[in-house]
């Protein structure tokens, strides 16, 4: 198996898609006046799964472009990180660690952060084919300021999702389905490497 570059078209296109994902998180932040200044958390801190093949060829786009001493401090975070969520969840405790890529609260790799990065925050939907919709109410402090309010703004998924889903399918071709599934950390997509396809 070769290791996956990102072709320039296929980069191009997850780049557009990120770029549309954060307007329409922008325009709901906008509409409940919210935004991340002050802020006492930091989300990076969350403990999120990816599961794209596509993302994690666009994340190391990023980290090739980057020196190769500073890639290798980054590596050495993602270390820390892993050993740091390997211990707690060794004790049943959900991951809180700071991610690797994130320098002085923030992200230092912004430009090719993950899809979950970019949307997690504000609230959205997710309509399933079924007409199932699954509610994520945004970060604490985006709750705060949304309260009780029954209706508001929030940001659809479903079509972003299947983009995302069609940029995979375009990535992995004929390999589709015969590739693990993914489910990784950016700290083990960091120290996994480019992936191999």
């Amino acid at each position: 198996m070769e290791v996956s570059i990102l072709q320039p078209e296929l980069a191009a296109k997850i780049a557009d898609l990120y770029s549309r994902m954060e307007q329409a998180y922008d325009l709901v932040a906008r509409q409940l006046d919210f935004t991340c200044d002050g802020c006492p958390d930091n989300c990076c801190d969350s403990y999120f799964l990816h599961h794209t093949y596509v993302e994690w060829a666009y994340l190391w786009q990023g980290l090739m472009a980057l020196a190769p001493e500073r890639r290798k401090e980054i590596e050495n975070r993602a270390a820390e990180y892993a050993a740091a969520c390997e211990r707690a969840l060794a004790r049943d405790e959900r991951p809180q660690v700071m991610c690797p890529l994130n320098d002085e609260g923030r992200c230092g790799l912004y430009q090719h952060r993950l899809m979950i990065c970019r949307m997690h925050g504000v609230p959205s939907s997710l309509t399933f084919p079924n007409g199932k919709v699954q509610k994520f109410p945004g970060c604490f402090r985006c709750q705060e300021i949304v309260g009780d309010r029954q209706a508001g703004p929030s940001v659809e998924r479903a079509s972003l999702f299947r983009e995302l889903v069609a940029l995979e399918q375009e990535l992995l071709g004929e390999k589709q389905g015969q590739l693990p599934k993914l489910k990784k950390t950016i700290a083990e997509m960091i120290l996994a490497g480019p992936p191999r396809l």
